[in-house]
């Protein structure tokens, strides 16, 4: 048996995203979304899923340690001189290093912020992940399945797509090397959140299709895909209706908008009927 959860990412970026992946939603196309704890559009998002009461959908936590401003004051390993976090590429460096002290005691007060807020919010985290997918680089994957299980958090994203899949072949050179740098952490982290009770999904898609959903081969999509469970991560929303501003403004782009469309147009949610895959949001979903 086939069973798809269709996770959102970056929930609270901004408005104008929060709308778009509210749409899929509410068109039963995405039945789950991953909030940015120090997005500037947090409470939008908040506000948006107590007033609605999604029933049969999920939300989790994009951990965030490379963009933006932290929740914690005082840091000094993980922020840069104006007190913001140092963004993808400096960051990635930084969290490579294991086994430093200063900075793994930055990283779990941060981590635990981010749960906190979000839970005071009156939101269910159902699963957990990384924005960039830090959640599996060596300094934080420890951590953050501490976190998990401290906080009761029970799934856990494995951002693990092999390079001869069916959406493979949709990539460019650098996403294809982008994909085999976060599968290869995600592969030596699964048997740790599995160890530590942490459920996981069986498969994972979307590093691959990054910005080019095949809006027009979901037929061939859902035949690819294994048995079992798998994710699938994707970033719909709205292109802002002004210049962007801010952290997360270089990724709200007409993409984004593509991909929403892609998701809400009907060929996906005939696809599913033809296939027979289960559309499903993180089981055990609390509603």
């Amino acid at each position: 048996m086939k069973r798809l959860i269709v996770n959102a990412d970056d929930l609270g970026a901004d408005e104008a995203r929060n709308a778009g992946i509210f749409d899929a939603i509410q068109a039963g196309s995405v039945t789950s979304g991953s909030i940015l704890p120090n997005g500037p559009a947090l409470e939008d998002a908040l506000r948006k899923i107590r007033s609605f009461n999604f029933k049969n959908v999920s939300f989790g936590i994009h951990l965030n340690l490379s963009e933006g401003r932290p929740l914690s004051s005082g840091l000094r390993h993980i922020t840069g001189p104006d007190g913001s976090f140092l963004g993808k590429a400096a960051s990635q460096r930084l969290l490579m290093n294991r086994g430093d002290s200063k900075l793994q005691e930055e990283i779990r007060k941060e981590l635990a912020a981010q749960i906190q807020l979000l839970q005071d919010g009156g939101v269910p985290i159902d699963h957990m992940d990384g924005h960039q997918h830090i959640h599996v680089f060596p300094a934080v994957v420890m951590l953050a399945a501490e976190a998990a299980r401290t906080f009761g958090i029970p799934w856990m994203r494995i951002p693990e797509e092999l390079p001869d899949d069916f959406s493979a072949g949709w990539s460019s050179a650098p996403v294809k090397d982008e994909a085999w740098f976060f599968s290869g952490h995600a592969q030596a982290a699964r048997p740790l959140f599995a160890e530590m009770g942490i459920s996981i999904t069986d498969h994972f898609r979307g590093l691959h299709l990054k910005g080019r959903l095949p809006a027009s081969l979901w037929m061939e999509f859902l035949e690819a895909i294994p048995q079992g469970l798998t994710e699938l991560m994707v970033h719909p929303g709205r292109a802002p209706g002004h210049a962007a501003s801010g952290p997360f403004s270089g990724f709200s782009t007409t993409d984004r908008e593509k991909e929403l469309e892609a998701l809400v147009d009907g060929r996906f949610r005939a696809a599913l009927l033809e296939t027979g895959v289960d559309l499903i949001p993180f089981p055990g979903v609390r509603n």
